[in-house]
């Protein structure tokens, strides 16, 4: 059984975001780095789909040279070997024209299950998996909770929205995103680390992927509008909404 998935390097959501000096992204400096979250559980389930079943793990990544330190964790937690796609401006790329490389890579491997996060976490368009799937032609079940392999095909648990879950059956070959709380991705193990090392990294130069027309242009970005804090009213009902009906009556006139 042939399986891919699909990571993405990420900035640590914890870092301090600044605008880059063309107002249309962040600013990629001195951001610690880190795998997507959502992508550890696409990992995690696509090992553990090779240790139930057999077969062969692919992960691969779009992005600058420095991708293939987050693909070295997932080399560690247990895929087989890595596929690097070079572009240094992958960022600037919208979710088709990622989607579209994929599908350029993969459409003459034979992958029989590919696994991607639910969305990436700077982005968060959750659009790639879905448009990947169509790009192959291939069944696409998405925001997976619960996965188990039967016999050539997938069974899932969908998370829907009001935290209703709809149970999915289908056929290989598949696409699934993975949701957080899937599963419990694995720590890399010093020896597993080692072993990473010397796995195969391949790394594919973009331009050597069919192109397309980026159909989303991102024309500004800036940061949320600083809000005044909220006032808190303590005391008698009665008090408090005379000391209300008192402020919305200030606010209103100085706004007139």
């Amino acid at each position: 059984m042939k399986l891919l998935v699909c990571i993405k390097q990420v900035p640590d959501m914890e870092s301090k975001f600044r605008i880059d000096a063309d107002g249309v992204w962040y600013d990629r400096g001195d951001l610690a780095w880190r795998m997507n979250e959502y992508d550890e559980y696409a990992v995690e389930q696509a090992v553990r789909q090779k240790e139930q079943a057999g077969g062969d793990v692919t992960v691969l990544c779009i992005g600058s040279d420095q991708v293939k330190e987050t693909m070295k964790k997932a080399l560690a937690m247990g895929c087989d070997r890595g596929v690097h796609i070079a572009d240094s401006h992958s960022y600037m790329k919208d979710p088709y024209q990622i989607a579209a490389m994929i599908a350029e890579f993969a459409r003459d491997k034979g992958f029989d299950i590919i696994f991607t996060g639910m969305q990436s976490q700077d982005r968060g368009s959750g659009q790639v998996g879905v448009m990947l799937a169509e790009l192959l032609d291939m069944a696409a079940i998405t925001t997976i909770v619960d996965y188990t392999y039967d016999n050539g095909s997938v069974v899932v648990q969908r998370e829907l929205e009001g935290g209703v879950k709809a149970k999915v059956k289908a056929a290989l070959p598949v696409l699934v995103t993975c949701q957080l709380g899937l599963n419990t991705p694995r720590y890399p193990t010093l020896p597993n680390i080692m072993k990473a090392k010397k796995k195969e990294l391949l790394t594919i130069e973009a331009k050597m992927l069919q192109s397309t027309d980026s159909m989303q242009k991102t024309v500004k970005m800036a940061l949320p509008e600083k809000r005044v804090g909220g006032l808190f009213l303590e005391g008698e009902p009665d008090s408090i909404a005379d000391r209300l009906i008192a402020i919305l009556k200030e606010k209103t006139s100085v706004l007139a």
